[in-house]
């Protein structure tokens, strides 16, 4: 055997540190490194998620809002006198669009059962 003591190594391969059996826990770094990956990136998507659901939360809230204000302003009276007043000037096209709407409003009505 050659003795190459410059390299610390005697002819042979065994002070590697790498383990070639199988089942010898040579890779079982290489699984943990791969498993502490994955967690960190599932964390980071954690995240991203409940940011955007964060936003989406405050988006929705914002504009309930805003639908909110609309309804209270609307005077209803006004609506239903305006309706009234346009059927009476086109009862062919009130007579259509209430059975449109009707037809509508069934449709979805029948669609969740």
């Amino acid at each position: 055997m050659a003795d190459n003591t410059a390299t610390g190594t005697t002819g042979s391969r065994t002070g590697s540190g790498l383990s070639s059996v199988p089942g010898n826990g040579g890779s079982s770094g290489s699984a943990t490194g791969a498993a502490t990956a994955i967690a960190q990136t599932a964390q980071e998507y954690a995240g991203k998620v409940s940011d955007a659901a964060i936003q989406a939360k405050d988006y929705v809230t914002d504009k309930v809002g805003v639908v909110s204000d609309k309804i209270k302003e609307l005077d209803f009276k006004e609506l239903t006198d305006n309706a009234k007043e346009y059927a009476r000037q086109k009862p062919g096209q009130a007579i259509l669009i209430s059975a449109a709407a009707g037809l509508l409003l069934g449709i979805l009505i029948r669609g969740r059962r």
